[in-house]
């Protein structure tokens, strides 16, 4: 099925990552999230078995669809996943891919020149690495901005001054991720990021949708 917003650009402002909790906890946090203006939802839930994350990101996609139209549902590592939910015409939008997963040039061959691509960085290597890749994805993830114990990276923060670098350097949008709260929004916008993606920030919050608005809000303040 064609998205009928492959030529409009992703949102990255504002980036909800799932994480741990029940299904419908996280269920209901992404779709509170995109009902306050999250433009993108990255479905993660480590450790999960394929079976188990394909009905998650079905029950996602579909509640996020419902709750705004307009933000995508990536599908973070499992390229086979994101691709049987977008064959079955369910609104996932793509996948986002670490380091050691599937190359990327594969996953467009594979998904099509509609669906959003998203890469893991970090260091200057990783986003010359990415330039190569330009061509084929829509943006970078680059962390951790400080140490987190969702998911460990193996390399060392970047911290508010290493984003303005790699921003310079890289050819598509950066994302920031890595512990971020919404105490640190507006510093990070001042580096040049496209967007902040954040975690526990969202599955903790008592009222995603507002904590969605005001990270809009922190990201549009003056530069």
């Amino acid at each position: 099925m064609t998205n009928p917003m492959h030529n409009v650009p992703p949102d990255l402002r504002c980036y909800v990552v799932t994480g741990h909790g029940s299904e419908d906890h996280i269920v209901r946090t992404a779709a509170k999230a995109a009902a306050g203006g999250a433009g993108v939802v990255q479905v993660r839930s480590k450790p999960i078995e394929a079976g188990a994350l394909l009905r998650l990101a079905d029950k996602v996609a579909c509640a996020v669809a419902e709750a705004n139209p307009a933000t995508r549902v990536l599908i973070d590592d499992r390229l086979d996943v994101a691709a049987i939910l977008i064959q079955k015409g369910l609104p996932v939008h793509g996948v986002h891919l670490g380091q050691q997963d599937v190359p990327v040039r594969e996953a467009r061959e594979l998904l099509g020149p509609d669906a959003i691509i998203g890469l893991t960085t970090g260091t200057v290597g990783l986003v010359e690495g990415s330039n190569e890749v330009a061509d084929v994805i829509d943006y970078i993830g680059a962390g951790p901005y400080r140490r987190t114990p969702t998911k460990d990276s193996g390399r060392a923060p970047i911290g508010l001054e290493g984003y303005p670098p790699l921003v310079k350097l890289s050819k598509v949008p950066i994302v920031a991720i890595g512990d971020i709260n919404l105490s640190d929004v507006n510093s990070l916008a001042r580096t040049g990021v496209a967007g902040v993606a954040m975690v526990r920030a969202f599955m903790e919050s008592p009222d995603p949708a507002a904590l969605a608005e005001q990270v809009l809000i922190d990201m549009e303040m003056p530069q």
